[in-house]
C-alpha cells in the first residue's frame, strides 16, 4: 500500500478555501487576515508562507492558486 503524505501547506490551503467558501474571508483579502483566525498557530503558518515567498499583503487568491507545494531540495 502506497500512501502519500499531504504537505502541510495543502492542509492550510484547504482550510483557507473553506473560509473563502463560507464567506469568512474574501479571495481579495490579504493573507494577514488569516492570522486573526489561527491565533497561536499563526507563527508556524506565517513562517511556512514566508518560506514559499508569500508576503502578508498578498491576496488570499494567490495562496489558493498554488497547484503544487513541492519544496526545492
Amino acid at each position: 500500500m502506497n500512501q502519500q503524505v499531504v504537505h502541510p501547506m495543502v492542509k492550510l490551503q484547504r482550510q483557507v478555501r473553506s473560509l473563502v467558501d463560507s464567506k469568512m474571508i474574501k479571495p481579495t483579502d490579504s493573507i494577514w487576515k488569516i492570522a486573526l483566525l489561527y491565533g497561536d498557530d499563526w507563527a508556524y503558518w506565517k513562517s511556512e508562507l514566508l518560506e514559499f515567498e508569500f508576503s502578508m499583503q498578498d491576496p488570499v487568491s494567490d495562496l489558493l492558486a498554488v497547484e503544487s507545494w513541492e519544496e526545492d531540495s
